[in-house]
């Protein structure tokens, strides 16, 4: 099977076509013929090396882990009627980039027919992860609620998720065409992040609204989080889960617990029931992934390339097969 391989750590040139043997399941497995596979920027940043303390991946290997596509072989103990059935599933973070991928079956989670399986591709992660934060971190009717990277793939989901939950929204995006983007989401207030009076004017923001910030969702992380945690509200819920910048907002946490501010993390263990969530969300047409670019397999650098770039709006795909 074709796969897009890391050979060494470094820049995007390392990403590269290559072939494997095509996997067996093993049992309680099932193998998938990967139709799209999802790119996150943590991706990039686990192939330049700058990550290697978080995730202990050596090459040469396989990066990726959300896919969709079409279960064609089912291992032992594994349920016949998994065969033919489009899925999506999370691998890890290695294992994706390629035109087949093994999984365990409990991981498998279907796609209605509704969707497509490049819009299912596109939930894998920020579809599961953005479910997760608005149950974690409950914004309701009239709450404000500030949200960093808002265009990207994640962000333009918590912009719709937050605006369908009634609450204020206020939204940074960096550039006219994100900023344009965000607002068509639902966002109330847009701020450019680009401008470095950004943090005044999404507290002008704020306090037109009624004042402090009662939830932040930081998809940038960076000195841009830590400025953000400067506005959320005493008592208020504060999520980091996005690190672009190269490392996710260094909040002091002594200062959260002072402040009576929890941080939201998310785990593993309820992403069936999330991923089936977003995925039925966006069969409803309540939601919708906004998806910037698609590259082939054998083009994966240049997915890297693009995503690192931060020009795109929302997500960059690979699709594994032609057609």
């Amino acid at each position: 099977m074709r796969v897009a391989l890391v050979r060494e750590l470094g820049g995007p040139e390392v990403l590269v076509p290559a072939e494997m043997p095509d996997p067996v399941p093993g049992p309680g497995e099932v193998v998938i013929d990967v139709s799209h596979v999802d790119t996150l920027f943590v991706e990039t940043q686990i192939r330049s090396g700058a990550f290697s303390d978080h995730f202990p991946v050596r090459p040469p290997y396989v990066p990726g882990g959300g896919i969709a596509g079409t279960v064609s072989t089912v291992g032992e103990g594994v349920d016949a009627g998994w065969a033919g059935r489009r899925v999506i599933a999370s691998v890890g973070f290695t294992g994706g980039y390629a035109e087949q991928a093994a999984t365990a079956a409990d991981h498998l989670v279907p796609v209605p027919d509704e969707l497509g399986l490049r819009e299912a591709a596109a939930l894998t992660h920020d579809g599961v992860t953005a479910a997760a934060l608005m149950e974690a971190t409950a914004p309701g009717p009239g709450e404000r609620v500030l949200i960093l990277g808002a265009s990207g793939g994640m962000g333009t989901l918590l912009v719709q998720l937050t605006h369908a939950a009634g609450a204020h929204v206020i939204a940074v995006a960096r550039g006219d065409r994100k900023t344009a983007l965000v607002r068509e989401m639902g966002a109330d207030d847009v701020i450019d992040g680009a401008d470095t009076g950004w943090v005044e004017q999404a507290r002008t923001a704020l306090e037109a609204a009624g004042g402090p910030a009662d939830v932040v969702l930081d998809g940038v992380g960076g000195a841009m989080g830590t400025a953000a945690f400067t506005l959320a509200a005493d008592g208020g819920r504060f999520s980091a889960h996005g690190a672009p910048t190269g490392g996710f907002a260094p909040i002091d946490p002594q200062e959260a617990v002072r402040r009576g501010i929890g941080d939201v993390q998310l785990t593993d263990a309820e992403y069936v029931r999330l991923a089936g969530h977003a995925l039925g969300e966006a069969a409803a047409g309540r939601l919708r992934p906004v998806i910037g670019h698609v590259y082939p397999l054998e083009r994966a650098a240049e997915a890297h390339t693009a995503i690192e770039g931060r020009g795109l709006l929302g997500k960059v795909l690979l699709s594994a097969r032609e057609g």
